[in-house]
């Protein structure tokens, strides 16, 4: 399974004490490469994930191991997460 993670760090200009990040996991799942498609028909071969032949980086990285196909024919998915972090005002000052 091809697994990336982006991390986006955005800064709140507004507030000094409130930052956010936005964390993005890219998956590939299924193959949607049409093998019928000189033919006039539609058919896909099944495979249901995509697996790396290579090492990230490499040539291989890029091509399905269990079906051959490019990265680019299996359904990509984005989960997006947005973790806040908050730090209080400093409590010393109150009485």
């Amino acid at each position: 399974m091809m697994k990336k993670r982006q991390v986006v760090l955005k800064r709140d200009g507004r507030c000094s004490t409130t930052s956010s990040s936005v964390v993005r996991n890219v998956r590939y799942v299924e193959c949607q490469k049409n093998h019928a498609a000189n033919m006039g028909g539609y058919a896909v071969d099944g495979c249901r994930e995509f697996m790396a032949s290579g090492e990230d980086g490499s040539h291989g990285a890029l091509f399905c191991a269990a079906c051959g196909c490019h990265r680019n024919f299996h359904r990509r998915e984005v989960e997006t997460e947005v973790v806040c972090e908050y730090s209080p005002p400093n409590s010393s000052n109150r009485r």
